[in-house]
């Protein structure tokens, strides 16, 4: 067995406590840059994270004290700037930095990070000048989240006293610092939550670099103020400073005072204003009572010229009535005069029916007697007619033009040639008397003579 080492030995704790009295008075203060990941806030206010590069990572932890200071809260992926006391933890065999204060890696990172917020926030539409509330032409309250002390507040009361005084109520917050967004968050909302709530809100604060005006660039302020039911004014920073505040309000003002004249009108332009109003209503309303001064009197001049029509009319109306009893008892009495000579015309129903029945029957009788009478004429003067027409149509007329009626000796009517030649004789009538005669041929044949004498009262037929 080996001698034992003449080194004494130490304790685990005497260890520990060597290593943390070293590393602290060997460093002391130091300012590390890393990138943060696992943050996490404990219940007692404590934030504890690392901090990170591509090779190492070291433990760190903030108490509450010291996050009040800070210009931001820290997130994971965060490229920050830490200054603190580098220390151990004994009961876990590990060193970590106590951080302090807390910085942006330069102010690219932190434009960085506030472009990459306000495209995530635009998405959501809380830029939307949809969303964008018109502010009241004469607000009786007005309602301002700032800080209570410094210049802003002033500027903002002075202003509205000398534009328009109206009563203004201040939410005094911290506008810069650890919390700062919290409490102007919760202003806003308070704001809104009220029962009678102010009917214009003005988030202000001075300007400063973009650290300080870090805070209004905090979700939840931009939130609270895109959901505000009152119409707001952003007025953070300079004419230069722009926050994701002046997105997500109704109107921007490029710094508090100006913030102040959008919201409460001049009140001498306004007394001037209504004075202008006032005149020209006046002149209106002269003008106005000459005009109908005017026509009253026209109406006046008309309504003189009706009386008069209304007083002959009354007059004429007058004479009436005094007229109309006689002329009524007149036409009474000729009425009477015309009933009573009718009445003396009036005949009874049942003779008037009588002698309408006599009436009735002589007209019968008479009408039974002239159709007779017409039926006989018509009549006889038809058969005058027909007897001309038959007259008119006797062969007897035919053979007085000098004609003949042909007929066999037994009075059968001969009508052609042919029926001639086959009768050994025939008799022609005249108009005067009858003739024998003997057929002897046709004219084609010749004309034979007869070789005897003809006995008296015929001829031949050639």
């Amino acid at each position: 067995m080996e001698p034992s080492s003449p080194l004494p030995p130490f304790t685990v704790s005497q260890l520990s406590s060597l290593l943390k009295q070293t590393i602290e008075n060997t460093f002391g203060m130091v300012r590390l840059r890393g990138e943060v990941s696992g943050a996490k806030m404990h219940t007692s206010g404590h934030l504890y994270f690392r901090l990170k590069d591509t090779d190492a990572v070291i433990d760190a932890v903030a108490w509450r004290g010291s996050q009040s200071k800070w210009p931001m809260r820290l997130a994971d992926g965060m490229d920050v700037i830490c200054m603190g006391r580098l220390t151990t933890y004994p009961g876990a065999s590990r060193y970590q930095i106590v951080v302090e204060m807390v910085e942006l890696a330069g102010q690219g990172a932190l434009l960085q990070l506030l472009e990459e917020r306000k495209r995530k926030l635009a998405a959501e539409g809380l830029f939307d000048p949809a969303r964008k509330q018109l502010l009241p032409f004469l607000p009786r309250v007005i309602g301002v989240v700032t800080s209570p002390t410094g210049a802003v507040i002033r500027d903002i009361l002075h202003r509205i006293k000398d534009r328009f005084p109206c009563h203004v109520i201040v939410w005094p917050v911290a506008v810069q610092g650890q919390g700062a967004a919290e409490q102007i968050a919760a202003a806003i909302n308070g704001f809104a939550r009220m029962a009678q709530a102010p009917d214009v809100l003005i988030v202000a604060r001075g300007g400063g670099s973009l650290e300080d005006l870090w805070a209004f660039n905090e979700e939840c302020v931009v939130r609270a103020l895109a959901n505000c039911p009152i119409p707001t004014i952003s007025a953070v920073g300079h004419e230069t400073d722009v926050t994701l505040a002046d997105f997500a309000a109704d109107r921007r003002a490029p710094t508090p005072t100006a913030a102040a004249e959008m919201a409460v009108p001049v009140r001498v332009e306004l007394q001037a204003r209504v004075a202008l109003n006032a005149a020209q209503l006046r002149r209106s309303f002269l003008a106005f009572i000459d005009r109908k001064s005017q026509e009253t009197s026209m109406r006046s001049d008309r309504l003189k010229i009706i009386t008069r029509l209304v007083e002959e009319k009354m007059l004429r109306l007058g004479d009436w009535a005094e007229r109309l009893p006689i002329s009524l008892m007149q036409l009474i009495q000729g009425a009477s005069h015309r009933v009573g000579t009718l009445s003396s015309r009036l005949i009874h129903p049942r003779q008037l029916v009588r002698q309408l029945e006599q009436s009735l029957s002589l007209l019968s009788h008479k009408l039974i007697a002239a159709l007779k009478e017409s039926n006989l004429t018509q009549k006889s003067h038809a058969l005058t007619l027909v007897g001309s027409l038959l007259e008119s149509l006797s062969h007897k007329r035919v053979l007085e033009r000098g004609y003949a009626h042909v007929t066999t000796q037994t009075g059968l009517t001969l009508t052609g040639k042919q029926g001639c030649l086959k009768q050994p004789q025939v008799t022609l009538n005249f108009h005067d008397g009858g003739v024998n005669a003997r057929v002897l041929g046709s004219f084609s044949e010749g004309v034979r003579k007869p070789t005897t004498a003809k006995p008296e009262g015929q001829g031949e037929l050639f």
